[in-house]
């Protein structure tokens, strides 16, 4: 039952970042379970969806969610994920494995260099009480006093446009993309980071399911029994993660996350290069 193994480290990952755990599922799938690179792309897709799916549900009722935005987000992923999958689906598989290493690379320099400069956003599931975002003059979208998000032109536009990006590359490379949602919010809404990771999971959900239908669609060839078994492993390791974040998770452990992904992504480039076919 590795299928239900991996999922649970890649739902524990989640759980305990609160962000990037998931990029671990393509490659666990390709070079844990040989799958092929393109269909690894899709059931990942399925996987990290339906697991946000339900940290999105915890995180909806402490009162977490800020649904307008996180819908304006994810129709406009929703709508650019398709693209995702059919750039995916034109290039070559070395193509593929290579631009997710870089991708992983990226993030992990990311969750690095934040770790150090931002230790206190390192914890962010460990709260279970919504902070209080504050107005920034320079921020395109502001709230009232009443604490409801003004979803004027101007920030909707904003919300659209990173959810565009985020849907390409969630197509793509079959990743959640809370690593580019998280920061997007913070940055263009300034809710603050306990929110803006229940929003984000949100997002990945409903971002998720459309690349997988499209890769569905598309005729791209999908195990479903190892998706449900890596959505059992990873809605375990979701919870157990989030349990555990209360104690583990913090700037260390981010900084341990990060030397992790590229220690994986120098893997797949030295596999690719030296040993595939």
């Amino acid at each position: 039952m590795l299928g239900i193994l991996f999922g649970v480290l890649v739902g524990l990952a989640l759980g305990l970042t609160g962000g990037g755990g998931s990029i671990f599922a393509v490659p666990l799938l390709i070079y844990g379970l040989d799958v092929a690179p393109k269909s690894a792309v899709a059931i990942s897709l399925g996987a990290v969806a339906i697991t946000a799916a339900f940290g999105a549900i915890e995180g909806w009722f402490r009162g977490l969610v800020e649904l307008r935005a996180a819908l304006i987000f994810a129709v406009a992923g929703m709508a650019a994920a398709p693209l995702g999958v059919y750039i995916g689906g034109q290039v070559s598989d070395s193509l593929v494995v290579f631009s997710f290493a870089g991708l992983m690379m990226a993030v992990a320099i990311r969750m690095a260099l934040q770790s150090r400069r931002e230790p206190g956003q390192a914890s962010v599931v460990r709260s279970k009480f919504a902070d209080d975002a504050v107005n920034d003059p320079g921020t395109v979208c502001q709230y009232n006093p009443d604490g409801q998000l003004r979803l004027n032109a101007p920030c909707s536009a904003a919300l659209a446009g990173v959810g565009l990006l985020v849907g390409v590359l969630s197509g793509f490379f079959g990743v959640g993309g809370g690593f580019l949602i998280v920061p997007a919010l913070i940055l263009i809404t300034t809710m603050g980071i306990h929110r803006a990771v229940a929003t984000s999971l949100l997002v990945i959900t409903l971002i998720g399911l459309s690349g997988l239908g499209s890769a569905a669609l598309s005729g791209r060839e999908i195990d479903w029994a190892l998706t449900g078994l890596f959505i059992v492993g990873g809605i375990g390791g979701m919870f157990s993660g989030r349990v555990l974040a209360r104690f583990l998770a913090g700037a260390t452990l981010q900084l341990v996350f990060s030397i992790a992904m590229i220690c994986t992504a120098l893997f797949i480039v030295g596999e690719r290069l030296f040993f595939a076919g």
